[in-house]
């Protein structure tokens, strides 16, 4: 085996350096998906099989290029790849649908939590604005208290009229 001098790179000889844009080709596989989940691909399908069949079952044996007593080999290799390249295909954008769920739902996740802060936040600022009216005087109250200190107002111009000398007295 041979020995590396640098060991903090990977190997680089021997691969196949491919290189494509994976986003764009979730984006074609996500198309491909919901083209195979119609009913206008099942229909059109359905249609171009049963035109195979018709050109390999009708026509004089020597006309079917792909003939019915060797078994339709030909159409089975065609539905066969199709099924092979269709799942990946489908998986692909299943998973890609999966993430974008999970992001989704973090999101969600984050927006209700901070929502609940807020709404945690708003209720303590109520209940705060509420104790500050409760030591808030009304109106009857200041009337009652204003009234009380004009009456102890009289009640001491009155008392001190007695014990002070009119002007005239003097």
């Amino acid at each position: 085996m041979k020995r590396r001098s640098e060991l903090s790179q990977p190997r680089r000889g021997g691969r196949l350096d491919l290189s494509y844009d994976s986003e764009a080709f979730g984006v074609f596989s996500e198309s491909i998906a919901r083209y195979l989940g119609t009913a206008r691909f099942l229909v059109f399908q359905t249609v171009v099989i049963v035109v195979w069949l018709a050109l390999n079952i009708l026509p004089p044996e020597e006309y079917q290029f792909d003939p019915w007593d060797r078994g339709l080999v030909l159409l089975t290799l065609v539905l066969s790849l199709q099924a092979s390249y269709a799942a990946p295909l489908i998986l692909l954008a299943q998973n890609r649908q999966e993430r974008r769920a999970r992001v989704a739902a973090d999101h969600d996740r984050e927006v209700a939590e901070r929502t609940q802060a807020d709404t945690e936040f708003l209720a303590r600022e109520i209940a705060g604005v509420r104790l500050a009216l409760a030591d808030v005087v009304t109106g009857e109250e200041l009337r009652d208290q204003l009234d009380e200190l004009t009456r102890s107002i009289d009640r001491l111009g009155n008392r001190l009229d007695e014990v002070a000398p009119s002007p005239a007295d003097a």
